[in-house]
């Protein structure tokens, strides 16, 4: 994509370590400039809104949004820190004294370390006229003039251009590999590619990943992504510096033991798994479920064992029935948490849950015994939470290369092609001779063929329901331009992403629970992207943190994503990210974390 030479010129003139002149220390505000209405909002908040809109219309690369998410996020605390003697810095670690008023100088320190970074960050992704446009546009709501680059003197506009120039600096040598658009050359799939539409079977190990080969690749949120074969997305990951995760040997910081490998009787059992969550995607099914709070959720870590909350703390009363299709549910389950709902990656959806929760007005903005304003609130709890997100990222991504196993499509085609997928009546079946005649189970099937009853893709969009199809045909509960994202399986990066965000959440809080005891999230009748439904009006609904985040694993098995050990283990990982991140934030917020 060609930029035009104004946009060219913007870049030229605002990203990478040109900036230092510029202008005096007074001449970063606009004059005579009314700041718009933030409706409440702190200018944290707002560069945060900036950033998730920056990842909806980019490719969606988890690994990389984590990264930004927690590098803005830790500049503004450092922009806030600077103005407060007890707090450590994490980036840059200086003080200075305000001119009056301490919070106009955060916030303008913070508004332009924010906007410096994303300039160079989102310098040649997908969006970025819109991306740079929405930029300049909130400086000016801010009143903040955007070519003030002066780095030198004791103003908040210079410090944030520091911050700024500092965390680009970082960003250079972090093992992200930014240099090279976070491409690692060094990774090479041992399997040739899956040709999805043939089902041709090139697997030299069942075990290991395996890139697919479509007639065209897209992203969830739409963006069309170049070439036909998938390269791995994130493989060096594991390597990147982290927040609070001690770094790890050969790049897997934190090791959650070895999955299940081909010629195990648990590999062929979780490709099972996988196919009987798929025969519960049937629109047609009248079979319903009780997806309430009092009917699902309170798990042990890493187990679906929870039998749900007896009574809302809030209220103090039971949680009503919510009875909804079961083939309804598994559908809109998958298609809400598939990347956030505005495609913002699992990462950036979590910190739309934060937003939502911190607007909350059953939430007490209160921090260490202590009421805080809005601004205080939402710098501490973003340096938190999106330290645990990029940690979740750098430990997930470690162990997918570490281990480097092979997607439900694979395993499952793979199987049936051995004719070790295991049989199982009704779910997995031979066709024969009389099973494949016209009218029977199996009509127009090929004999001798495994087959499997699942969720029927169907090119035209319109809903085929659950039926039987040839194994090594068999697809995911997704669209045919996106089957499965481009990296390895184990460990499920939604599961690590929300679990790590759920314990911080919890901490933060002060509270386990949502808002009034239960986070709601409608999902209307016909809103399906990759098949017309619900076939009603459903709203998914969460007790808790944690069954927030252990729905955003198990949305992963019913879209034929992840295989449950990818989820149990994430679900570990996460806890352990969460955990950490926020015991290191606390000594932040503290100033003990340099002791």
């Amino acid at each position: 994509m060609r930029r035009p030479a104004l946009l060219a010129a913007l870049v030229a003139a605002l990203t990478g370590c040109s900036f230092g002149g510029g202008g005096s220390d007074e001449a970063y505000a606009i004059d005579g400039c009314t700041r718009a209405d933030l409706h409440g909002r702190s200018v944290a908040r707002v560069w945060d809104e900036a950033l998730l809109d920056a990842i909806r219309r980019d490719v969606p690369a988890p690994t990389v949004h984590a990264r930004n998410l927690f590098h803005v996020s830790a500049a503004m605390w450092d922009a806030w820190a600077a103005y407060e003697r007890k707090a450590d810095g994490y980036f840059v670690r200086g003080k200075l004294e305000a001119d009056g008023n301490v919070q106009a100088a955060r916030e303008a320190a913070m508004s332009y370390a924010a906007y410096r970074i994303l300039l160079h960050r989102y310098e040649h992704a997908a969006g970025l006229e819109q991306t740079f446009g929405e930029l300049a546009a909130t400086m000016r709501r801010l009143c903040y003039r955007i070519d003030y680059t002066r780095r030198q003197g004791d103003s908040p506009a210079a410090l944030g251009n520091r911050i700024a120039a500092t965390v680009i600096a970082y960003g250079r040598n972090d093992g992200a590999l930014e240099a090279t658009r976070y491409a690692d050359a060094g990774y090479k799939p041992v399997n040739g590619p899956l040709v999805v539409a043939s089902g041709r079977d090139e697997m030299s190990d069942p075990s290991r990943w395996q890139p697919l080969a479509l007639d065209q690749l897209v992203a969830q949120n739409g963006v069309p992504i170049p070439g036909k074969v998938q390269r791995f997305v994130g493989s060096q990951w594991g390597h990147v510096r982290t927040f609070a995760l001690p770094p790890g040997r050969d790049g897997m910081p934190a090791d959650p033991g070895a999955p299940p490998a081909y010629g195990q009787k648990a590999f062929a059992e979780a490709a099972l798994a996988i196919v009987a969550r798929s025969s519960e995607l049937d629109p047609a099914d009248p079979a319903t479920i009780d997806i309430s709070p009092g009917a699902r959720g309170g798990n042990r870590l890493g187990e679906n064992d929870g039998r749900g909350h007896r009574l809302n703390p809030v209220t103090g009363k039971p949680y009503a029935r919510n009875v909804v299709r079961r083939g309804d549910f598994g559908r809109a389950l998958t298609e809400f948490w598939a990347d956030g709902p505005d495609s913002e990656t699992p990462p950036g959806h979590w910190n739309t849950v934060a937003n939502a929760v911190s607007d909350s007005s059953d939430v007490e903005h209160v921090i260490a015994g202590r009421r805080v304003d809005r601004l205080e609130w939402d710098v501490k709890l973003y340096l938190a939470l999106n330290g645990a997100v990029h940690d979740a990222a750098v430990a997930a991504w470690g162990a997918k290369r570490h281990y480097d196993t092979a997607r439900p499509i694979s395993m499952i085609r793979s199987l049936a092609a051995r004719h070790e997928l295991p049989l199982v009546p009704g779910l997995v079946e031979v066709v024969t001779k009389a099973s494949s005649a016209p009218g029977a189970r199996h009509a127009g099937l090929p004999v001798g063929e495994e087959v499997v009853r699942a969720w029927r893709a169907n090119p035209d969009g319109q809903p085929a329901g659950v039926g039987w199809v040839p194994a090594t045909q068999w697809l995911p509960y997704q669209l045919p331009t996106f089957v499965t994202p481009a990296f390895a399986g184990y460990v499920s990066g939604h599961s690590t992403f929300s679990r790590a965000a759920a314990e911080v959440l919890t901490a933060f809080t002060g509270s386990e629970y949502f808002p009034g005891g239960m986070l709601e999230w409608k999902v209307p009748e016909g809103s399906l992207r990759n098949e017309p439904g619900p076939s009603r009006d459903l709203v998914l609904q969460w007790a808790t943190y944690q069954d927030a985040a252990d729905d955003a694993g198990i949305s992963r098995l019913y879209g034929g994503i992840h295989i449950p050990q990818d989820d149990v283990a994430g679900r570990r990982l996460g806890y352990l990210c969460g955990r950490d991140a926020w015991a290191l934030a606390q000594r932040f917020f503290a100033g003990t974390a340099r002791s």
